[in-house]
């Protein structure tokens, strides 16, 4: 696989880890900290990630990408206010 096309499967992969933490930052946010509600929000979108990982065949050395792009989620989404 060339350059520009492990770049744009890391990017997009990237952007769909950010984008799917983000509601579940949201409602976190709106939970009770360390309640069972609150840990689901965490973890949940882990499995997806996961499978896009795996299926676009990335080597683990991406993960503290995928991992910054997760808490960027979570954080922000925390923040978002409807």
């Amino acid at each position: 696989m060339d350059f520009g096309a492990k770049l744009a499967l890391v990017t997009g992969l990237f952007s769909l880890t950010f984008m799917l933490n983000l509601p579940f930052g949201y409602m976190r946010g709106k939970t009770k900290k360390l309640s069972m509600s609150w840990f689901l929000c965490i973890h949940l979108p882990i499995p997806i990630v996961f499978l896009g990982r795996l299926f676009s065949n990335l080597d683990m050395r991406y993960i503290p990408i995928f991992i910054l792009a997760a808490l960027i989620g979570q954080i922000w989404g925390g923040k978002l206010e409807f």
